[in-house]
């Protein structure tokens, strides 16, 4: 073997480790429109990963054992870029057909059938290149350690490059489009540059591999009947999407197929429910607002209306892709804010002195909040930033029907483990919670609904007057140790999130 070859094929081993981390990574982002970025798709995810590897492992090594021919591992690298130029085609009507599967099944169905034969062609570099190069049984562990050590070096760069780098810069087909480019290209340095008969036997793979990726890309231009796109473009936390309806009066911000904010761009007012209700309810229960701590920027609605208040408002927000957005889209003013770009809980723990009148937590990441916001020490980290007399107002999807109210319950014990008052709304499908420190925590002021929308002003009022509760024997406490919420509460959350897939078709 020639110097020359044993380096490509070491530069081989490097580049498919790197796009089966690609792969896995890319492959959940791509899904999480559909069946969201619970610990189910992850693990959905992962589990397919590692049996498509173990399955390539077992191939990769039997095929070396038949023959050592380069030809046929570049072969099944070749078919491996095709076939994930498929799943962009593909992913999407995949993806909804597994919406009829409970979640933990249809998104480990959605995964086999998207990424488990790519995933597991890929694996089968290692093995047969260890055969391959291997020419005497006492280079064997070499071989193998140095293959392994550069197969898992190129991994190693390949989640660097797609979880910092490439994400937020191109959409996520595009990324798999670029994936299965380099792994042609790869093929093609091959029989270009070592096979005797050139690259003749790929020419025609080639050309259909371009007319896979032309077609995905058409298929990919979607024509909306009742709306117009203003933006679209991809972050860390999801594909983000501005819509305005046709006739110009209601305005959608969309994560990952999901509503998650209207805005009426000619009265400049939300159409959201929720929108009025956190500000309302914090000035409901809290006697003096100076200084306010939103967790969750949205699109900068609920913020700068305790700005227009004359409050000082800190703002947290992880995705550092919303803030443009909200501003040129939903008249955010970020010079009225101080805007940080941080995790939630990540600003609590460090921030040190600051004390609020008011905290809105109001973060979600897609169909629900992540968790790490919902538990006990999480809640003790709140009220350790809040004044006296201050109150923490929390959005929440949960359902306060039997056997379906793990999640309310949950979250309404945990915060009264840390605050002596707590109050629930209901809100349709939604529950607003209040907590101070106050033992009877009554409103401290009517709340005023004059100003809502007129699409919205009597949901806002039903919700203020709807105070419920909830059986703390149907919940538990929430801490960071123990937080089963995804597990308890995933029924709901897969209702709430196949609705929304669901309509965003109807777009």
């Amino acid at each position: 073997m020639s110097p020359g070859l044993r380096r490509y094929l070491y530069f081989t081993a490097a580049t498919t480790g790197a796009a089966i981390m690609i792969v896995e990574i890319l492959g959940a982002k791509m899904l999480s429109p559909y069946v969201g970025t619970s610990h189910f798709v992850w693990t959905a995810q992962i589990a397919v990963t590692l049996v498509a590897l173990a399955c390539g492992y077992y191939a990769g090594g039997k095929l070396a054992d038949r023959s050592q021919r380069l030809a046929s591992l570049y072969w099944a690298i070749l078919g491996a870029a095709a076939y994930l130029a498929v799943t962009v085609l593909a992913c999407e009507p995949v993806a909804y057909w597994c919406l009829k599967f409970k979640l933990a099944t249809g998104s480990l169905l959605a995964s086999m059938f998207l990424f488990f034969v790519p995933l597991a062609l890929l694996a089968m570099t290692g093995p047969f290149l260890v055969r391959v190069i291997t020419s005497s049984v006492a280079g064997v562990g070499g071989n193998v350690g140095r293959l392994t050590a550069i197969g898992t070096l190129g991994s190693f760069l390949g989640t660097l490059l797609i979880g910092y780098v490439m994400v937020p810069l191109l959409p996520n087909s595009i990324l798999m489009y670029i994936t299965a480019a380099v792994l042609t290209l790869i093929c093609l340095g091959y029989f270009g540059l070592f096979h005797r008969q050139g690259v003749v036997p790929v020419a025609a793979p080639l050309l259909a591999f371009v007319a896979v990726a032309m077609l995905a890309t058409r298929a990919e231009r979607r024509d909306y009947t009742w709306i117009k796109e203003l933006y679209s473009g991809n972050s860390h936390f999801g594909r983000i999407q501005v819509f305005d309806r046709a006739d110009g009066t209601v305005r959608f911000y969309s994560n990952d197929n999901l509503i998650q904010n209207t805005y009426d761009p000619v009265m400049k007012k939300s159409v959201s429910a929720f929108s009025y209700m956190l500000a309302g309810l914090a000035r409901a229960y809290t006697t003096n607002i100076q200084d306010v701590l939103c967790i969750g920027l949205g699109v900068g609605i609920v913020p700068m209306d305790f700005a227009e208040q004359g409050a000082r408002v800190d703002v947290v927000e992880i995705n550092p892709a919303i803030v443009p957005v909200a501003e040129e889209y939903f008249d955010l003013k970020p010079e009225r804010l101080n805007i940080f770009i941080d995790d939630g809980r990540h600003f609590l723990n460090e921030c040190e002195g600051a004390q609020y009148d008011v905290v809105v937590l109001d973060a979600f990441l897609g169909d629900s909040s992540p968790s790490h916001l919902m538990t006990r020490e999480a809640f003790e980290s709140i009220r350790r930033v809040l004044r006296p007399g201050g109150t923490l107002v929390i959005n929440a999807f949960c359902q306060i029907d039997r056997g379906r109210d793990f999640f309310a319950a949950s979250l309404a014990k945990t915060l009264r483990q840390v605050f002596p008052g707590v109050r629930l709304h209901n809100g349709g499908g939604q529950i607003y919670f209040a907590a101070t420190d106050r033992e009877d925590p009554a409103f401290v002021r009517q709340p005023d609904v004059s100003d809502v929308h007129p699409a919205v002003r009597w949901d806002v009022a039903s919700a203020y007057a709807g105070i419920v509760d909830t059986m703390p024997e149907r919940g538990m406490v929430l801490t960071d140790d123990y937080n089963p919420v995804e597990f308890y509460d995933a029924a709901n959350r897969e209702n709430i999130r196949r609705r929304l897939a669901l309509s965003a078709r109807d777009y």
